[in-house]
């Protein structure tokens, strides 16, 4: 937890990667493909990433309508 946001999502990516999609049930395999997608989306720009304070602040705003 002593590591920057950036490090422990870097952190966070290689450990996904380093997952065994055939150790997982189909519904797993799906999450994993998933979440292996997002960061290459990320880095080719074709999603845009926003704080955690606005994450939270659309997260409550969503919540209050």
């Amino acid at each position: 937890m002593k590591l920057s946001g950036e490090s422990r999502a870097q952190l966070a990516d290689l450990l996904v990667e380093s997952l065994d999609a055939e150790a997982f049930g189909r519904i797993g395999q799906l999450w994993l493909a998933e979440a292996k997608r997002g960061p290459d989306e990320v880095r080719a720009g074709r999603v845009k990433t926003i704080s955690d304070d606005e994450a939270r602040r659309r997260v409550r705003s969503a919540i209050k309508r």
